[in-house]
């Protein structure tokens, strides 16, 4: 009886697709705390669903990820605990899993079948059971419905990894990610000469560069001659945290969602607005969106970014799958 109600569940999620599930996480967003709210929407962008489909009908796929320049780790279902790991609900993934998992072989009838009331509900329990606002659960909740539909319910209920788990509250990360580094007392002698703090790893108090006033994510980066290489595959040796080949909008190699500090980045040019969308890595007209491109990404005050695990050209995978979609509706 549980593998059916499982089986259902899977066919209830696999009605959503990437714009669905958009208007999923709009319509969450009041309901999540503001220490997620920007780490569950880039989430979302790090792991499309559109990316998985479009791999699965692939009739090969090793092809289409090489005809979509992909490169490192595009597969949630490899990173099905660790994924999550920017988001402050990512200390209640156990119990958060064991939940969903729980709604998947339920055979009582949910009280609505909006998935967004359903994500609420469970975030509701678990907060009830951790002893936490329900707040700080939703967003987590939404990345684990979102994670066993990508992977499926065996292979969800078969992760396991380890929770980095924070001491700090909330509300020290947000003052954290808002606060500007001290110039010192004398400071106000460097005129445009300032200094800031760039953190790419929030759970790694390590893991920060320093950077210029004005200058470029990732030539800011690139002076960190730390070895980094073994934190991801992509990254060069003495190139920095951030994975970087081109430097000119050209490759996607460099994007990164941006946690805290989206204001103190500079505006999306015309170049960098339309490259991310060619890349697929979001479609905006933001002045400053959640996700840019390092290199072009200067900044004049301290941010948080997240790096993402992949990069590629799928966006204009998408673009063609559309034209060819519209064009046999013409027909």
């Amino acid at each position: 009886m549980s593998n059916n109600n499982e089986a259902l569940f899977e066919a209830f999620l696999n009605q959503h697709d990437d714009r669905a599930w958009a208007e999923v996480i709009r319509d969450l967003l009041p309901y999540i705390h503001e220490v997620d709210k920007n780490a569950t929407r880039i989430w979302f962008h790090f792991y499309p669903l559109s990316l998985l489909r479009a791999l699965e009908q692939a009739e090969d796929r090793e092809q289409l990820a090489q005809k979509l320049l992909l490169q490192g780790n595009y597969y949630l279902k490899d990173q099905i605990a660790d994924s999550h790991h920017f988001l402050y609900g990512h200390r209640y993934w156990v119990e958060v899993k064991r939940a969903v998992q729980e709604r998947a072989a339920s055979d009582k009838a949910p009280a609505s079948l909006q998935i967004a009331a359903q994500i609420r509900e469970v975030a509701t329990a678990v907060a009830s059971t951790v002893k936490a606002d329900a707040s700080l659960l939703v967003g987590i909740t939404a990345v684990a419905f979102m994670t066993l539909q990508q992977v499926g319910i065996s292979a969800f209920k078969a992760s396991s990894g380890s929770v980095r788990a924070g001491r700090k509250s909330p509300e020290q990360i947000l003052k954290e990610r808002a606060r500007d580094d001290s110039q010192g007392l004398f400071g106000f002698l460097r005129g445009e000469e300032k200094i800031y703090t760039v953190t790419f790893d929030e759970s790694d108090e390590s893991a920060k560069f320093k950077l210029i006033n004005s200058q470029h994510l990732t030539t800011a980066a690139a002076a960190d001659k730390r070895d980094h290489t073994r934190r991801d595959a992509r990254i060069k040796a003495d190139e920095g945290p951030i994975p970087v080949e081109c430097r000119s909008a050209s490759c996607g190699t460099c994007w990164v969602g941006v946690l805290g500090g989206a204001e103190k980045l500079s505006e999306v040019a015309a170049l960098e607005q339309r490259r991310i969308k060619e890349f697929g890595y979001i479609d905006t007209n933001e002045p400053k969106p959640l996700v840019r491109l390092a290199c072009q990404a200067q900044a004049c005050g301290a941010v948080s970014i997240v790096i993402p695990p992949w990069n590629g050209v799928f966006g204009k995978h998408l673009s063609n799958r559309k034209d060819r979609e519209q064009e046999a509706v013409g027909d």
